[in-house]
């Protein structure tokens, strides 16, 4: 589970290669999203992360011993994976509960701000300048998100605000993420994040001293957010590699269309033109940033 260091291209064979990747990873998301609204009936959002963790977890364990990657896993970054985790377990059970109370579309347009998230602490957490490209492409987003959830005492819920808060946590996450993949690799990010997590499930989940056992039809789906999980994240890591983020990020946002869909079909939720505006906004502002990095490297 290695990702070879080769500069992305820009040969058309490529970036088709990644956009396929890029697709998996948008099939994988959207399956952990109908997934956890399956098993949200009978398990809270600690006990949904506990188990896909430590699912999760053996997954890792097996196809890193089957490949001998498990040699790739060290202990030299304790402190940077520890907040890295903290980071997506708090972001993860944000999305979770998000997932349950609003619209699917709305959790992910929301879920698209994080790499403006990332525009705003990354100052903080990598050193980063904070350009004014940036900082355009930051309040351009931020009126995408101001149009999404359209805050007021009778649109502003729980759930638009956990979903918010989600964006933040992923963002902290691929922060930390940069930083430990300057010395680690993905099998070592990913064992370290799937143990962690369990622990952390674990302990939240059984703070009140009742654990759920799920059920026989729930298995399957946690099966599935655990391999949506981990699939997810090697799929956009590979697509990455292959291509330049402006080329393949525009597959990422089909996630939008199709969660609307599916909520549509499944639980009959209506499509709202505001929200699909307002990731529309949040996507510009996103591509903008990653146009002007580009530009700027060349």
């Amino acid at each position: 589970m290695t990702i070879a260091s080769v500069p992305p291209s820009t040969d058309p064979r490529a970036v088709l290669r990644a956009a396929l990747w890029m697709l998996g990873a948008v099939l994988a998301f959207s399956s952990m999203a109908v997934a956890g609204r399956a098993v949200s009936f009978e398990l809270d959002t600690f006990e949904i992360m506990m188990y896909r963790s430590m699912i999760g977890l053996a997954l890792v364990v097996l196809v890193g011993g089957m490949t001998g990657h498990y040699r790739q896993i060290t202990s030299r970054s304790p402190g940077a994976h520890l907040i890295r985790n903290l980071f997506h377990f708090s972001g993860q059970n944000l999305w979770f509960y998000a997932i349950t109370v609003i619209p699917l579309a709305q959790v992910f347009a929301l879920e698209f701000t994080a790499p403006l998230w990332v525009l705003v602490l990354s100052p903080l957490v990598l050193g980063e300048r904070l350009t004014r490209m940036r900082v355009l492409a930051a309040v351009i987003g931020f009126i995408g998100i101001l149009v999404v959830a359209r805050p007021s005492p009778e649109t502003l819920s729980l759930g638009t605000m956990a979903a918010a808060a989600a964006a933040v946590g992923f963002a902290g996450s691929i922060l930390f993420t940069k930083r430990l993949t300057r010395s680690e690799t993905l099998t070592c990010i990913l064992f370290w994040m799937t143990l962690s997590q369990s622990v952390f499930g674990l302990i939240c989940a059984g703070i009140d001293g009742d654990i759920a056992l799920p059920s026989l039809p729930s298995t399957p789906w946690l099966a599935v957010i655990a391999c949506g999980g981990l699939t997810a994240h090697f799929c956009l890591t590979t697509a990455l590699s292959i291509a330049p983020a402006t080329l393949v990020s525009p597959v990422d946002f089909t996630r939008l269309p199709l969660i609307a869909v599916i909520g549509l079909l499944v639980y009959n939720e209506p499509i709202d033109a505001m929200v699909i505006l307002g990731a529309l906004i949040i996507f510009g502002a996103n591509y903008l940033n990653l146009w002007s990095e580009t530009a700027k490297r060349r």
